[in-house]
């Protein structure tokens, strides 16, 4: 079993910036992608940005945030970061951290084994 751990939400003034943290534990080896998925009220779960270590660390953003939010971390330390800058209000929503094992590109919920239980941001004056 993994588990997930999230921190870093919070509340921020448009245009401010956040830094999300997700550390994977309890498997003994390496994983093949760390994704960011993310949640508004009465939403469908949408991607977000994916890192792929099996891919020597290649990213992807969706459009929405491209520019404006940089994933990065460690794949010894199974620990994955998303610095967010820039907020918008349509940027509030739960942040979900999941983690996968085969050379899925990580755009895709089903590409997930396990996801962590989320964490809240909010984006308002």
């Amino acid at each position: 079993q993994v588990q997930l751990v999230e921190s870093g939400g919070g509340l921020v003034q448009p245009g401010g910036s956040l830094r999300l943290s997700c550390t994977a534990s309890g498997r003994t080896f390496s994983s093949s992608f760390m994704g960011w998925f993310r949640q508004a009220p009465g939403q469908e779960r949408e991607f977000v940005s994916v890192i792929r270590w099996w891919s020597g660390g290649s990213t992807t953003y969706a459009d929405s945030v491209k520019g404006r939010f940089t994933i990065s971390g460690d794949n010894d330390k199974n620990t994955v970061y998303l610095q967010m800058n820039a907020l918008k209000p349509e940027d509030t929503a739960v942040y979900y951290c999941g983690v996968g094992y085969n050379r899925y590109g990580g755009r895709f919920q089903t590409e997930y084994a396990y996801w962590g239980q989320g964490t809240q941001v909010t984006v308002s004056s």
